[in-house]
């Protein structure tokens, strides 16, 4: 149990995480936009917010704690302007901000996690406002994903996600070593499992060749050359 100022190693590694969210979004300023943002609001400033309102909007759920996984962040027009040439990547930051803190926190979620910013008109320049939801997915089962080599999230509902060349797949590879329907990932009673369709090379879990396995967040799926990664939480 932790106990109120608990410095242990999760503190620490949560604030590793932070500071290599900040990293990122420093080179995402890099250049011409660097240097004024020194004495102005700090894209880490938000990450950071962001994850106390996932500690403070924390609900007790059947399986352990449950976290927001949609918020709206309101920035000054002044903060907009100065980040428009990267919102959309800061928004992308700061779900996976948002998910390295579920990680090492043992949130869940019970939805795709979704960051979107706005401008609020009424905002000084360096203020900012965050709210944070509890939403519910669509297809009412535990909330997975998987990860693309472009970083494109799939999020695993109640079909069957099938990974292969064909453009009715689910996971459309152009990869020349991935079969037409390679293989598939879905829910069961028992969890999510991922079977191979037959394939002509087959299909690899964390470098071991299967037919049929079930998931753990953090496993490589390794499909012809290309390796995609299963996250749930």
């Amino acid at each position: 149990m932790r106990l109120p100022g608990w410095v242990g190693t999760g503190r620490i590694v949560r604030t590793m995480g932070l500071q290599q969210f900040e990293e990122r979004l420093e080179r995402l300023v890099e250049g011409t936009l660097a240097k004024p943002f020194r004495n102005n609001l700090q894209p880490v400033e938000i990450g950071r917010k962001l994850t106390r309102e996932m500690d403070l909007h924390r609900r007790v759920g059947v399986h352990g704690l449950i976290a927001p996984n949609v918020f709206t962040v309101t920035l000054a027009s002044a903060d907009v302007d100065r980040f428009s040439n990267f919102i959309d990547a800061l928004s992308r930051e700061l779900a996976d901000a948002a998910r390295e803190h579920a990680r090492l926190e043992d949130y869940a979620f019970v939805g795709p996690v979704d960051v979107q910013i706005y401008e609020g008109t009424r905002l000084r320049a360096g203020r900012f406002a965050i709210t944070a939801e509890v939403v519910e997915g669509e297809d009412h089962v535990d909330f997975a994903e998987l990860v693309r080599p472009d970083g494109i999230r799939v999020t695993i509902g109640s079909e069957p996600v099938v990974i292969g060349r064909l453009p009715e797949c689910t996971v459309v590879l152009g990869d020349p070593n991935v079969s037409r329907r390679h293989a598939e990932v879905r829910h069961t009673p028992d969890g999510v499992v991922v079977t191979d369709l037959g394939s002509t090379n087959g299909t690899r879990v964390n470098g071991v060749a299967v037919r049929e396995q079930y998931l753990a967040s953090g496993d490589e799926i390794t499909v012809g050359s290309t390796t995609l990664v299963f996250e749930q939480t």
